[in-house]
């Protein structure tokens, strides 16, 4: 049987061992690390992927036969038309409907959605009823809404049901107020959307339509007349009137126009139309914005004609107007003519005009373009986030339209398919019949035809178009879906928590009517002769039914009503702070983060995976030459943000400080520039945008003796002409040498540009010339043929004939796709050392491109011509037969060099993914570019790392892609073991562990989504650090944010900032949109809108922490002190028969959650800080307890609720025993025995302890935090005093009687003391002997250094601040010679002046990390010394010259002597010693209050005491000087500070003992500040200096356990 086996070939081996199961799994999937390996292995992947699909087609021709498969474009829309479901729609133009398809009044049967797209939620009309539907999602409300009820029935004695319905009826409004404004935002952006302008054909029947498309309800108010111009149309119209020309429509190069006549604003006509005689290029192009549209803007004038203008590249083609479905002898009304509308004006069958840089409104078949080939082009952003030009060509067959009349004549019908959401399958045909032979023909339509609604029009003067798909049809709103009805994870959990004390009330309260029915059962009691007449009824049964009731009325606290709307107070004022951040304010877009769903700012404290789109979000779609080889000599000097964050990792900033590259780069570009226009002149350069910055390519080129300069022009020769780039010029007059490059793709631009830059421009293409100068000489080449680029080939060449009459083939790609092509005999040492560029270049963060050539024979080409020419003509497997010709004349390649482009990365973004990743935070990469592509900006923004196991997922069929989900399955399980799905341990730690990453393309992931491989997938996603998902469509983005989030009940945030992130951002728990240049609807669907990606890290880190932090604290504390309010009169219970009595007065009841104790929480929710905002980004580890959930568990809800359980015991027994123990008597002889009176005193207990244990939960106490903990107290006070002055039932000189007697107060305070013992002794222990990492955090913060370190004034400094306003204080001063701080070179942070400060303000805050060099201009007027200072054992005979003395700070405690000598310059930025050689400003070291790296340890206070592994923290570090600690466990992290220094003459030099060299230490002064002193080296050794006793005596109100125990920096 070995005929059967089949032949293995060697360029198939790793294809074979794919297909063979017999090989091990874990061997099947291979990982890489570097970018330029992952990079080679994901274009050997895709290789393999093709080499199986034509295998697997070979082998079904071999063995059966088939019918032969159409064309590739036309094969996929025809596989995928039965798996979508629907009926296919007929649109007929100009053709009468057929009888099955209309009504008995002629009218169509088929009804599409109208052009109108909502995102809002709610209408006017379903507003009501769906707000109510979802508030009522809320168990509570309908626990309440049912109390409101039975309230009204008097048997239960509600004392005021009226009352009772308020505050429900108070929670439902204001909640429907703050819906109705958010979804009132969303429907105004709609709305720009919906009245947006377009062009479209009036006066003419479009027979797809009814006459009358108006419902019944409109009939009946004779609403929305056929043929009435609306309000908005009119509006639109009179406000472009004043424009009135003429409307030309002419293919290039053809004579025939299309001219309309018709008057300018004729007010008689209803069809009155929008610019009658105007001139097509003189529409201003009202839609020339982004997605959705924005406000009408002047846009740049329409790009036609000029030089490189398609106008002038391709040839006239007259014959094409008299084919095709126009019949020129049928005649016309010669009525239609173009008018202007508004996009939600527009309906299926619709023919619309768009213009360059118009948006698209709908779906639309391309009729006609202005391109004598009739192709367009369409910028695809919005829908799948890329950047390049997608090309469209019209349907052949209408092609020749170009007119009103041309319409009129066409008479075809368009079979298209359903409406489904994949962006990249279209299938339809188009009938007509040949006007010339009468015979029936038919079309194909694909996605090559078919505009989306949501792009833009790009390089193309005018498209007529046949609208297909409107409103809710269009693939952008399929994609879109729904706007979703988010709720908080606490939100949900609340339901729980309120369902348990549901259960709890419930429990109460059958207790109570069980027993209350028992007592009454019971006779011969005294209630038989004193309670006559109070049971509602005769039965004890129906009695204690009634008790029930009642107790569900009296208890009803414990289910907290005012929580709901206490919760929406505190979101509110959260979302208020969110807005007024000025740290995530973008001054470019004049826009702040924006919240627009306010109820879900919890969530954001508790995200563990953050799914970004790529282009626009990561990056700033800005494309710069950066580097290239040639001839295998790397040319450019440019640092890339890849090796920034490589360089951070290994330690080494300095080297890389970006504001030294800037100068260092200013200074190179202006000697590469100098140095070319001594050489040569280049009339186009655009210095400004020059990115290729080497002094020694100007040198090269200018050296004529070298034999690098042949190989540089060649290399720049082939750049320019090896292109699809057009020229424009759009400025000839004032600036005739300035050249626009219009481009498919913005690196092709980019290349072309950079070569123009550095003086070989490419100034003009024409149909038979390729213009370019090479150094100031112009030269023409002729183009012959152009091999064009697709995702398959991942190359493009070209065939030209230079100027000598050689023929020249220039090749750019892939390198691996060049080298496979180079001649055999090609120079192996020039193919190493290009490789070895590119890998750098690829490690770096770069896009490289291999530029190669050949010299062909005139035979050669016209063989192979003939060749080429027949593939294209081929019917069946016409991209195969041209793949097979292109191979024929691609091969025996020399190279020239290699291009190497970095995609400018957000400002910010690298370090926001390192934060981010140290917060524990997972981010995965979907976008719809390419895997190469992804895979480098991934290595640029430093979220693929080198160090990194890289499994790529590229396979073709289901099988395949679970071999290979498998197989990385087994890689990592051999490595990390299997995967654990704990709560506990999520959140990842950073280098805690090997790392993975998976790269898969959309085509694997469809796959890898379905039902049975999904889970598979998500295993092996969720133990990668990172995934990237490539070439994947909007629907596909919210499927794997689903997968993740319901999969592992993990809380996401998707953030992008296009069109085609709305349906990730919408399917996320939270939503993140980005204001940019892809438009505003990922910002009006988005929960949160801002303008950099960078702002996510505090919006998260710190708002989102705090949000969780406070809302889970609020929520624990509303439970509880309902329960110490309800509990307390249950216990009352038991002493009155469990006859429902109220323990308090019903206005306590009514006032507790109203005013005595809901305010005190709400300030806890809303202010609370458990640590500052910089010390949460400078400790992004605190975060992961969000993801983990440790902050709201049900554990820390029994507790609380065991809490008040407790208290609300201590609170009414404590009363009872000593009302017990007799009678007091007040001092007025009135006795203290009333219910009022008893009731008032364990009122005031429980509510006096609620709030204290609100303010011992609340951490950060501001003005408003007193006034209102206290304040609440002394109100309830307040409020028993002036009501017991107003006559009563039940309420009669309570003031008097209670306030006048010291039991009442005595037990207050014993009730309150016995009831928070228990919590703050349990709250001292376990922060002193378990604390958390935010306590350590924290007392840092309050008691030790940490605000030095990072750089914050204490608030006794900002007092005093006042003070030294003073000349003595703010004047400079010389120091003294025995303060001169000794350091070393390479390390010296010199303090800094004193500044006048006379408006009294605070000093600014010093750089928040180490490494952060201040710029002298930013710095406070003072001298800036990095001088050299004697030996420290030299320091006593240093005269004080001018040179050697230094500003400083003066505190209070270190006042030194005038100094007699004059006073430098204040103004220099920095000074210069004669022992140094160079001194910029930019080498200057950070002052003291940045972070340094010294040591230091945990110190316990006590023997015993010793600190746990938990209370460990890692300080963000900075410079990194010599440790003289010894070294800390590996699992004990480090504290990182920098201590103040004491006056120098508080410790006089001692001699060092011989071969040591001395430390210098320092102890902290009370009144010292971060300003007062400045930190020099620390890395002298071995000596002890003992400071002066009276400092010794004095403690630092700094000090705290986790002070310094090694040597101290002065």
């Amino acid at each position: 049987m070995s005929f059967f086996r089949r032949r293995t070939f060697p360029e198939d081996i790793d294809t074979d061992d794919e297909l063979n199961d017999a090989i091990d799994p874990e061997l099947r999937l291979r990982t890489v690390r570097t970018a330029a390996s992952t990079i080679a292995e994901s274009i050997r992947t895709e290789q393999r992927v093709e080499r199986r699909k034509s295998m697997k087609k070979k082998g079904s021709r071999f063995f059966r036969k088939e019918k032969r498969r159409p064309d590739q474009a036309n094969a996929a829309p025809a596989a995928s038309t039965c798996h979508i479901p629907g009926a296919r729609r007929n649109i007929y133009v100009n053709y009468t409907l057929p009888l099955d398809e209309v009504d008995s009044h002629g009218e169509p049967i088929a009804r599409y959605v109208r052009n109108k797209v909502r995102t809002s939620k709610y209408t006017i009309i379903t507003f009501i009823p769906k707000n109510l539907y979802e508030q009522f999602r809320r168990v509570a409300n309908l626990y309440f809404l049912a109390l409101v009820i039975v309230q009204i029935f008097p048997i239960f004695g509600a004392p005021s049901p009226q009352t009772s319905a308020l505050p429900l009826i108070f929670i439902l409004c204001v909640t429907a107020i703050k819906d109705g404004i958010e979804d009132y935002r969303r429907a105004i952006l709609d709305e720009e959307v919906n009245n947006s302008a377009v062009t479209k054909l009036g006066n003419w029947r479009n027979v797809n339509q009814p006459r009358d498309p108006r419902s019944w309800f409109e009939k009946l108010l004779g609403l929305n007349q056929p043929g009435k111009v609306t309000r908005g149309v009119r509006k639109l119209r009179e406000r472009e009137a004043g424009e009135g020309m003429q409307i030309v429509l002419s293919k290039a190069g053809e004579e025939r126009t299309s001219v309309s006549t018709l008057p300018v604003n004729d007010s008689s006509s209803e069809m009155d139309f929008y610019g009658a005689a105007r001139k097509l290029d003189d529409i201003q192009s009202v839609d020339s914005h982004s997605y959705p549209p924005q406000e009408s803007k002047p846009t740049v004038p329409a790009w036609a004609g000029g030089s490189g203008s398609l106008n002038a590249y391709q040839q006239s083609i007259h014959a094409r107007s008299s084919i095709g479905v126009v019949d020129y002898s049928k005649r016309t009304t010669g009525l239609a003519r173009w008018e202007r509308t508004l996009w939600k004006k527009l309906e299926v069958g619709d023919i619309v005009l768009l213009r360059e840089n118009d948006q698209v409104p709908a779906d639309i078949v391309v009729l006609s373009t202005s391109d004598p080939d009739n192709m367009c082009y369409l910028e695809t952003k919005n829908l799948d986030g890329e950047t390049n030009l997608k090309p469209r060509k019209s349907v052949k067959a209408t092609s020749s339209i170009t007119s009103e009349e041309d319409v009129e004549r066409v008479s075809f019908i368009l079979d298209s398919e359903p409406p489904h959401a994949n962006l990249y399958l279209y299938h339809g045909v188009m009938r007509y019949k040949d006007p010339a032979s009468g015979d029936q023909k038919q079309e194909s339509v694909t996605i090559n035809e078919l505009l989306l609604r949501g792009c833009t029009l790009r390089n193309t003067t005018w498209v007529i178009g046949l609208v297909v798909f409107t409103g809710a049809d269009t693939k952008i709103m399929l994609n879109g879906g729904d706007t979703p009805s988010k709720r908080s994870k606490i939100e949900k959990e609340t339901n729980f928590n309120v369902v348990v004390n549901f259960v709890i009330l419930i429990l109460m309260c059958v207790t109570s009517g069980i027993l209350s029915g028992y007592f009454d059962s019971k006779s011969n009691t005294s209630a038989r002769e004193y309670e006559q007449g109070v049971d509602p009824t005769d039965s004890f049964v129906l009695n204690g039914l009634i008790t029930f009731t009642s107790c569900l009325i009296a208890f009803q606290n414990i289910v907290p009503i005012s929580l709901y709307i206490s919760i929406e107070i505190v979101k509110t004022i959260q979302a208020f702070f969110i807005s007024q951040d000025i740290d995530m304010y973008y001054k470019e877009l004049d826009a702040a983060c924006t919240p627009k769903t306010w109820n879900i700012s919890d969530d954001l404290g508790q995200i563990e995976y953050i799914f970004s789109d790529k282009t626009g979000t990561l990056t700033q779609n800005v494309m710069e030459f950066q580097k290239c080889s040639v001839n295998g000599v790397a040319y450019g000097e440019g640092i890339t943000e890849a090796q920034r964050g490589a360089a951070k990792r290994e330690g080494r900033e300095d080297a890389l400080d970006p504001e030294e590259q800037t100068i260092q780069l200013h200074v190179l570009k202006q000697r590469m520039l100098d140095k070319m226009s001594q050489t040569f002149k280049n009339r186009y350069a655009q210095p400004d945008h020059l990115t290729l910055i080497s002094p020694r390519l100007a040198e090269d080129l200018a050296d004529r003796s070298s034999p690098q300069r042949q190989h540089l022009i060649e290399f720049f020769r082939a750049l320019a002409i090896c292109h699809t780039v057009l020229s424009d010029r759009p400025d000839r007059d004032t600036k005739p040498f300035y050249l626009e490059y219009k481009a498919e793709s913005p690196d092709e631009a980019a290349l072309v540009a950079a070569a123009r830059d550095v003086g070989f421009p490419f100034v003009h293409r024409a149909k038979d010339a390729v213009e370019i100068e090479v150094m100031g000489q112009p030269e023409r080449y002729i183009p012959l043929q152009m091999l064009e680029f697709n995702s398959t080939r991942k190359r493009m060449s070209v065939i030209v004939r230079n100027p000598q009459g050689q023929l020249i083939l220039y090749c750019k790609g892939a390198d691996s796709v060049i080298y496979e092509r180079l001649a055999k005999d090609h120079d192996p040492e020039l193919k190493a050392a290009t490789a070895r560029d590119m890998e750098a270049f690829a490690n770096g963060g770069l896009r490289t491109l291999c530029i190669a050539y050949r010299y062909l024979s005139e035979q050669e080409y016209v063989e192979w011509v003939r060749t080429y020419e027949a593939a294209t003509n081929s019917v069946t497997d016409r991209d195969e037969e041209i793949d097979k010709a292109n191979e024929l004349i691609e091969h025996s390649l020399q190279i020239l060099g290699a291009t190497a482009l970095e995609d400018k990365l957000q400002e910010g973004v690298p370090e926001a993914i390192e934060t981010l990743h140290k917060a524990g935070i997972k981010l995965w990469i979907l976008t719809g570019d390419k895997v190469q592509t992804a895979i480098e900006i991934g290595f640029s923004c430093n979220l693929l790392k080198s160090d990194m196991e890289i499994m790529i997922l590229s396979a073709d069929s289901h099988e395949a892609t679970r071999l290979q989900i498998e197989g990385g399955l087994n890689k990592i399980a051999s490595v990390l073991g299997p995967p654990s799905m704990n709560q506990k341990e999520r959140g990842f730690i950073p280098g805690a562990q090997a790392a993975f990453a998976v790269v898969i393309d959309g085509d694997t992931l469809r796959h890898a989504l379905n039902p049975d491989l999904k889970q598979l997938f998500l295993t092996l996603s969720t133990q990668c650090e990172t995934v990237v998902c490539c070439r994947v469509s909007p629907a596909q983005k919210a499927m794997v944010v689903n997968l993740v989030k319901e999969g592992r009940n993990a809380m996401t945030l998707s953030i992008g900032d296009g069109a085609n992130d709305v349906a990730m951002i919408q399917e996320a728990n939270i939503g993140c949109g980005l204001l940019g240049h892809e438009g505003s609807q990922a910002a009006m669907s988005a929960d949160y809108a801002f303008g950099q990606f960078r702002f996510l890290t505090k919006l998260l880190l710190v708002h989102g922490r705090w949000s969780y932090q406070r809302i889970a604290d609020m929520h624990a504390n509303f439970f509880y002190k309902n329960v110490i309010w309800t509990f307390a009169m249950f216990w009352f219970m038991i002493y009155n028969s469990f006859d429902a009595t109220y323990l308090y007065q019903y206005w306590f009841i009514l006032l507790y959650n109203l005013a005595f104790t809901s305010l005190p929480v709400i300030a806890l929710g809303a202010f609370d800080q458990d640590i500052n905002a910089k010390a949460a980004l400078a400790f992004p580890q605190l975060y992961i307890r969000g993801i983990r959930g440790l902050e709201y568990t049900r554990s820390k809800f029994w507790l609380y609720m065991l809490d008040g359980l407790y208290q609300s015991a201590v609170v009414f027994f404590i009363p009872y025993f000593v009302w017990t123990l007799g009678i007091a008597v007040s001092w007025n002889g009135k006795t203290i025995e009333s219910l009022a009176d008893f009731g008032t005193t364990v009122s005031a207990a429980a509510i006096i302890s609620a709030n204290t244990t609100v303010g011992m939960n609340t951490h950060y106490w501001t003005v408003i935090t007193w006034v209102i903990v206290i304040g609440s107290s002394v109100i309830m006070m307040l409020w028993i005093a002036i009501y017991s002055a107003f006559p009563s039932i039940d309420f009669n000189d309570e003031v008097v009687i209670l306030f006048g007697e010291v039991t009442f107060w005595t037990v207050v305070v014993i009730s309150v003391v016995g009831a928070l013992g228990p919590r703050f002794i349990v709250k001292f222990i376990s922060s002193s002997y378990f604390p958390l990492d935010k306590d350590i955090v924290r007392e840092m913060w309050v008691l030790g250094d940490l605000k030095d370190r990072l750089g914050i004034q204490h608030r006794r400094d900002r007092k005093k601040g006042k003070l030294e306003q003073t000349p003595m204080f703010h004047q400079p001063h010389y120091r003294s010679e025995s303060e001169i701080s000794r350091t070393e070179d390479d390390y010296s942070t010199p303090p800094l002046s004193r500044t006048p400060n006379y408006e009294g303000s605070p000093r600014p805050s010093a750089p928040l990390m180490a490494g952060e060099s201040p710029r002298p201009d930013k710095l406070e007027e003072g001298v800036y010394d990095n001088i050299a200072s004697p030996t420290p054992s030299a320091r006593g005979q240093v005269n004080p010259s001018p040179s050697l003395q230094r500003l400083s700070y003066y505190s209070v405690s270190a006042l030194p002597s005038p100094s007699p000598l004059p006073e430098p310059n204040r103004y220099h930025a920095y000074t210069r010693d004669s022992t140094r050689t160079t001194t910029t400003a930019y080498h200057m070291e950070p002052p003291m209050s940045a972070v340094s790296q010294s040591s230091v340890t945990y110190t316990p206070s006590s023997p015993t005491h010793s600190a746990p592994p938990s209370a460990t923290l890692q300080v963000p570090g900075g410079r990194s000087p010599r440790s003289l600690t010894p070294a800390t466990p590996a699992e004990q992290y480090e504290m990182r500070v920098r201590t103040p220094t004491e006056p120098w003459n508080a410790y006089p030099p001692q001699p060092p003992s011989p071969g040591h060299t001395p430390i210098l230490t320092s102890v902290h002064t009370p009144m010292e500040t971060e300003d007062s002193y400045a930190t020099a080296y620390d890395g002298y050794e071995d000596v002890d200096v003992t400071p002066v006793s009276q400092h010794q005596q004095e403690e630092s109100w700094r000090s705290s356990t986790y002070s310094y125990s090694g040597p101290h920096a002065i």
